[in-house]
């Protein structure tokens, strides 16, 4: 399974930017799928996941009411859109397929390559 991560780039605080990840080579509807993120000099940490079908979400505290993630399978691509950016979200965000969509970057199994989000202030 390939990941393609995109959409990331500098914007300002409080505004928006809308992260896309297409996939390949697999069924992409069997995948959890989840965004992560790091910053320079910092663990990578989960951001967000969806379940299979989109049933259930799931959020870090530090971006929820602010980020949303979803997914549309016909398309093979999950998306973060992401609102009310802080400065504190500057990272590179990747984006993961797994057999669940959980916050343990362990359970996946495929990462794409990661997009740079820059948010200054």
């Amino acid at each position: 399974v390939q990941l393609q991560a995109s959409g990331g780039g500098l914007v300002q605080a409080g505004g928006s930017l809308t992260l896309s990840c297409a996939t390949s080579g697999g069924t992409f509807s069997s995948y959890g799928m989840g965004w992560f993120r790091q910053a320079p000099g910092k663990e990578r940490e989960f951001v967000a996941a969806i379940t299979k079908i989109g049933g259930a979400t799931y959020y870090a505290e530090s971006v929820k009411g602010r980020f949303t993630i979803s997914r549309d399978n016909a398309k093979n691509t999950v998306y973060l859109q992401m609102n009310s950016l802080k400065p504190d979200d500057t990272a590179v965000y990747y984006c993961a397929a797994g057999i669940v969509a959980t916050s343990n970057p362990r359970v996946y199994n495929y990462w794409g390559q990661g997009t740079l989000v820059t948010v200054s202030s």
